[in-house]
């Protein structure tokens, strides 16, 4: 994805946080928790359907509910990063690097098998 930055995205989160003087609110903690509730908000939208159903699903107006609990898992990421003076971008690239030498390719391509067991 070539020109992926969210740096916009956060300065304007921060931004909207600090209008409302949220920041008092934001603890690492509260983030971390909020991060969590908001993702299975996000996993409700597909509990209990088949994968058929969830096909149907997203291709109604449902999508753009999906889109707001998935923007509101990753503004709460991007706060609780920023807060803790983590580059999210780097810290991604990172954990890449580490799952590329527990997940080798001649050994887990096509698998589901967890690193233990390749």
């Amino acid at each position: 994805m070539d020109g992926f930055d969210l740096r916009e995205a956060v300065q304007t989160l921060l931004k909207f946080r600090e209008e409302r003087d949220w920041n008092q609110f934001h603890t690492p903690k509260n983030l971390a928790v909020s991060v969590c509730i908001e993702a299975a908000e996000l996993l409700e939208h597909f509990q209990w359907r088949k994968d058929e159903e969830i096909d149907k699903y997203l291709k109604s107006d449902a999508l753009d509910k999906v889109k707001e609990e998935i923007a509101d898992v990753a503004a709460y990421l991007m706060m609780l990063s920023h807060d803790l003076g983590i580059d999210l971008n780097s810290a991604m690239l990172e954990k890449i690097e580490k799952n590329a030498v527990k997940y080798p390719l001649d050994k887990c391509k096509g698998r589901h098998n967890k690193y233990n067991n390749l």
